[in-house]
């Protein structure tokens, strides 16, 4: 229980009719609120890049193996290159944009503007999201055509598409590139739904000040 649902239960349990709590005390909490999870927003995302850089870097650096079956399926194609890249500005401008929200939130001196801001944070990591779930579904493809061109096992199995086992290989690479982004899904529901649950409610929090 944080503190602004502390300071309404002591006031509740004041047994005092007349007594409400004002914009004056609210404001102050749901401004820390804000700024304290937007925060928390922003060093999640910090240690998201660094969580891919790592895995991407890593085993670059210590599997000679990894390096050349890398090579093996993308060559020197300069598209996968540039989608890792893509990747990388992305995170780092939604870092951006998070810690000029929080920055933002921060200075903040009345209800109103605080809303915006809190709207515009939850836009942010919203299109976030939706943008890391097209990636998820991209990768999957990239990474499944190249196979299809480079790697001759993958070759041989759809030499007769029609065959079983070929239709069996399109439905468990279908099954996979799903299941890969539902996962992907669940994984942002779970680290930012929950502090975004809490920013709408500081959200709504506020629309009632304004009532």
């Amino acid at each position: 229980m944080d503190e602004l649902d502390l300071l309404k239960k002591h006031w509740q349990s004041d047994g005092i009719e007349d007594k409400h709590l004002t914009s004056k005390d609210i404001y102050p909490m749901l401004l820390k609120k804000s700024s304290s999870i937007v925060k928390t927003l922003f060093y999640i995302s910090v240690a998201e890049l660094i969580f891919w850089i790592l895995i991407n870097t890593l085993p670059a650096f210590f599997s000679d193996g990894y390096n050349e079956r890398m090579a093996e399926l993308y060559g020197s194609h300069i598209s996968v290159t540039v989608f890792t890249i893509l990747s990388y500005v992305v995170i780092v401008l939604f870092i951006y944009l998070l810690f000029k929200s929080y920055k933002n939130i921060s200075v903040t001196d009345n209800a109103k503007k605080l809303m915006e801001n809190i709207l515009k944070t939850r836009k942010v990591i919203k299109y976030y999201v939706i943008y890391n779930l097209i990636m998820a579904f991209l990768s999957m493809v990239i990474g499944f055509y190249y196979a299809f061109q480079n790697d001759p096992k993958i070759k041989t199995i759809f030499e007769d598409p029609n065959n079983t086992k070929s239709i069996i290989t399109y439905i468990v690479i279908v099954a996979f590139t799903g299941l890969f982004v539902l996962i992907i899904w669940l994984f942002y529901k779970l680290l930012y739904g929950i502090l975004l649950k809490r920013l709408n409610r500081n959200y709504k929090e506020l629309k009632k000040l304004e009532v």
